[in-house]
């Protein structure tokens, strides 16, 4: 059973940028897919980005170019660094692992572990 642990998420302005944490308890952590969701209020969760097993990267339109994930498997942790926020990625971020070989799922079938979730919160 995976345990992830999310951290970072806060009140910015807009134009202002955050990085969220994503901490896991599995050892072989290097053997998962990991993924970053959003719910933002009376919205479904929709799919932010990914990172595959050997960091081939995925992300949404909506935040392609302002946010990077990345990932430290010495540390068992992956990152969302998001620059230039939007009042509407306002939302409750998740972390969500998938052990998989290849790729990385964009559709939260594809994950079987998900964190509690942080809340980014964007002014105007």
């Amino acid at each position: 059973q995976v345990q992830l642990v999310e951290f970072g998420g806060g009140l910015v302005q807009a134009g202002g940028s955050l990085r969220l944490s994503c901490a896991a308890s599995e050892r072989t952590f290097s053997s998962y897919a990991m993924a970053w969701f959003r719910q933002a209020p009376g919205k479904e969760r929709e799919f932010v980005g990914a990172i595959s097993r050997i960091s081939m990267t995925y992300y949404a339109d909506s935040v392609k170019g302002r946010f990077t994930i990345s990932r430290d498997n010495a540390k068992n942790t992956v990152y969302l660094q998001m620059n230039t926020l939007k009042p509407e990625d306002t939302a409750v971020y998740y972390c969500a692992a998938d052990l998989r070989i290849s790729g990385a799922g964009t559709t939260q079938s594809d994950y079987d572990y998900w964190g509690q979730g942080t809340q980014v919160t964007v002014s105007s």
